[in-house]
């Protein structure tokens, strides 16, 4: 069943939404050469509890840890761990936060040190299929409007587009109705209406799209071993664009920063 929410329950998201971008912006002041991806994790938790809310994938389905790092091959549901990141590295950060009883949920791929050019296009294009897919994201279309949007501009670039993970509803639990596949067809799927709200969120490699589970039950890696990259919003569906609840302005603006620093 998919839940509609009111303008109250999205503003609540909103909030949580917020709590999530502002979690990842301290993550950019911070992601350097030499930190270790435990180290992200124990600051993002401790900082989405300042906000007064909770991490939303701690303990989820078993999950140890409160936010997912995964690391240039890793796809998504990356364990922090000792890892130390390296010069060059890309990191896609998965946050969850719930407070009044909503989640947020929002995804952003980091950049640490000086990247090859070839994988920073990646970020670029995985980035962008994002925002593609939010453009049909509107009252009346349907689900393979978006999917099939985010296709299209992945594949014109040469890059995969992972089948096995898509994205989501989400409201009060954190994956509702309905699945969002970031590949379709147009005119398919359910229809999107006002006051739906959805993850989505692409996940692409450089090289083939396929990916294995590691032993851990969490870890999911590309099969060759190439990077992937990965960019997540929350949105609402209104009848004009799609409300994006999560923000990316306030992580780019502390990148930028912390490049001035150094």
């Amino acid at each position: 069943m998919i839940y509609l929410k009111t303008e109250e329950e999205i503003e609540r998201m909103r909030e949580c939404n917020r709590i999530v971008s502002m979690t990842h912006a301290e993550i950019a002041r911070v992601i350097k050469p030499g930190i270790s991806t435990f180290s992200i994790d124990k600051l993002s938790d401790e900082f989405i509890r300042d906000m007064g809310a909770v991490p939303g994938f701690l303990n989820y389905s078993g999950f140890p840890n409160s936010v997912c790092i995964s690391v240039n091959d890793v796809v998504v549901h990356g364990i922090p761990d000792d890892t130390v990141l390296e010069d060059g590295d890309v990191v896609s950060v998965d946050i969850g936060a719930v407070k009044n009883g909503f989640n947020g949920d929002s995804c952003f791929t980091f950049e640490v040190g000086n990247v090859d050019e070839q994988v920073k296009y990646l970020l670029q294009v995985t980035r962008e299929s994002l925002y593609k897919g939010i453009e049909k994201a509107v009252h009346g279309n349907r689900i393979g409007d978006i999917g099939n949007a985010v296709q299209k501009h992945a594949e014109k670039h040469g890059y995969g587009i992972v089948r096995e993970l898509v994205g989501h509803g989400i409201g009060a639990d954190l994956h509702e109705e309905p699945e969002v596949p970031n590949f379709g067809r147009k005119g398919t799927g359910p229809k999107l209406q006002r006051g739906m709200c959805i993850a989505i969120e692409p996940m692409i490699t450089m090289g083939k799209r396929f990916i294995r589970q590691e032993k851990d039950g969490w870890t999911v890696r590309t099969i060759d071993h190439k990077p992937a990259a990965h960019f997540e919003h929350t949105i609402a569906i209104t009848k004009e664009k799609a409300d994006i609840l999560s923000d990316f302005s306030i992580i780019d603006k502390a990148i930028e920063q912390n490049k001035l620093i150094k």
